[in-house]
């Protein structure tokens, strides 16, 4: 543990507009008892403030087909695991990344590991996703069947039963599939009027055709 830094940012509790959750405190004077301001309310106080002491991890971040490797700060002793998600700030963009591997040796892979013991870390980027969709036509002529790919945020949800608008298209979700990496899902595909799958989770939609017209470019 190390103290922190005058003017470095710390989650702490406020004891005057946050005493049960933390908020953004930047830190006034450093010291045993560190000198804190409250970004929320600017209420000052005293609190002793311990930095972790950090590690550096290297990532890799993937984006619709693209790679790209940085190293992330992170406190010595943590633990980490396949679908955890942390902010990755490279050259390009800060990113919200999901963890779909972990590197612990040549050719080894672990579900969790302690950062220590990590080679590798590979992530995808789940605040902006690509989602294959499947879409069938009125008519039910699977011939016509055709993919698009639709672009949207990873939390947009996708629900069985619900009209969705891509372009001058509209659709029926009528199934989900879900990642393998995502939590909190029955795996498979969800196809019951109500299922709702986030768009970071989805790896595939399909849906039925509502357009009265003939297909249109996307």
């Amino acid at each position: 543990m190390s103290l922190p830094d005058a003017g470095e940012r710390v989650p702490l509790s406020c004891p005057t507009c946050s005493p049960d959750e933390p908020t953004v405190h930047e830190v006034l004077k450093p010291g045993g008892h560190s000198t804190v301001r409250c970004t929320e309310c600017s209420h000052v106080h005293k609190e002793k403030v311990e930095i972790p002491d950090e590690t550096e991890m290297n990532v890799v971040v993937s984006q619709d087909g693209d790679s790209v490797s940085t190293e992330v700060p992170v406190p010595v002793g943590t633990t980490i695991e396949v679908g955890d998600e942390f902010i990755v700030d490279t050259p390009e963009a800060i990113q919200l990344v999901r963890i779909t591997g972990i590197e612990v040796g040549p050719e080894q892979r672990a579900d969790e590991a302690e950062v220590a013991d990590v080679k590798t870390v590979w992530t995808r980027v789940v605040d902006n996703v690509a989602v294959n969709v499947t879409i069938h036509p009125k008519d039910g002529k699977r011939e016509d069947t055709r993919s698009v790919t639709v672009n949207v945020p990873g939390d947009y949800e996708f629900v069985v039963g619900e009209t969705e608008a891509f372009g001058d298209e509209e659709v029926e979700i009528e199934g989900l599939v879900v990642r393998s990496d995502a939590p909190e899902y029955r795996h498979g595909k969800l196809d019951h009027p109500g299922d709702m799958v986030y768009a970071k989770d989805a790896k595939r939609v399909y849906a039925r055709d509502q357009t009265s017209t003939a297909w249109s470019a996307w």
